[in-house]
């Protein structure tokens, strides 16, 4: 067990962490694995999905030996891997699907609050437990007040509890509940829906939520007009037009 397994499967790459003896705790260097297997995604590949080895874990978090005597250098410099493979999962063209198997903890919890859509079981549990280790969660964790609110968020961040992903308001971060024998099916029902689009809306609807979150509403609202009009440059727009027309006269 080790490194992440990147694995192309029918046009869908599967990243899969693998450390299960210690609950798919991450390294650094796993976090440079899945930023390059999802920047270099080409366009034989349909979409990404993200899950955890075996049935107890998607993901303790970083492992604690990751920040253990650094000084403020490397301390910069580690959290800089972490920002930017959060980034690339949250900002990738491609739809990104989380597979929670277990424990999903720290960057982790953040990595799947950054992908498109998460389906999970029941007994998921969630959390950010930075706090206790003194320092604070930073980089996709800002996505949990997009999610939950910002008083459970303040919850959630500064106790550093792990909360079942089935309580409300955290149960709004999970698209699907499904047994845990169930999960990759329903991973593949939804990836199925998002990939039958054309890779030009898709990508282009995701860099529309991106600037949403990131802009004033009059100038998401702006940009929103060259997206839309940048699409029909592409021929498979016109196709999906046509393509759309024809299916409601059937």
């Amino acid at each position: 067990m080790g490194a992440p397994l990147v694995e192309d499967v029918d046009g869908i790459r599967w990243i899969t962490l693998n450390r299960p003896e210690i609950l798919n705790a991450t390294t650094l260097d796993d976090l440079r694995v899945i930023t390059k297997a999802v920047n270099e995604s080409d366009g034989t590949v349909r979409g990404i999905v993200l899950t955890g080895a075996g049935d107890r874990s998607f993901s303790a978090g970083m492992h604690t030996d990751t920040f253990h005597g650094l000084n403020r250098r490397e301390a910069f410099d580690a959290i800089s891997v972490v920002a930017e493979c959060l980034t690339a999962v949250r900002t990738s063209p491609k739809p990104v699907i989380a597979v929670i198997n277990g424990f999903c903890l720290g960057a982790a919890f953040e990595m799947v609050m950054s992908a498109d859509i998460r389906v999970a079981h029941d007994k998921v549990l969630f959390g950010l437990p930075e706090v206790k280790l003194g320092i604070p969660s930073i980089a996709d964790a800002s996505l949990l007040q997009e999610y939950v609110g910002l008083g459970f968020a303040k919850e959630f961040l500064l106790t550093g509890d792990n909360y079942p992903a089935t309580q409300a308001p955290l149960s709004s971060i999970v698209n699907s509940f499904v047994a845990p024998e169930d999960l990759k099916t329903e991973a593949m029902r939804f990836m199925d829906k998002l990939s039958g689009h054309t890779p030009v809306a898709i990508a282009a609807q995701k860099g529309l939520i991106e600037t949403w979150l990131n802009t004033p509403l009059a100038v998401g609202i702006e940009r929103s007009r060259d997206v839309f009009a940048d699409v029909f440059v592409d021929p498979s727009t016109a196709k999906a037009i046509t393509d759309y027309r024809a299916s409601l006269k059937k």
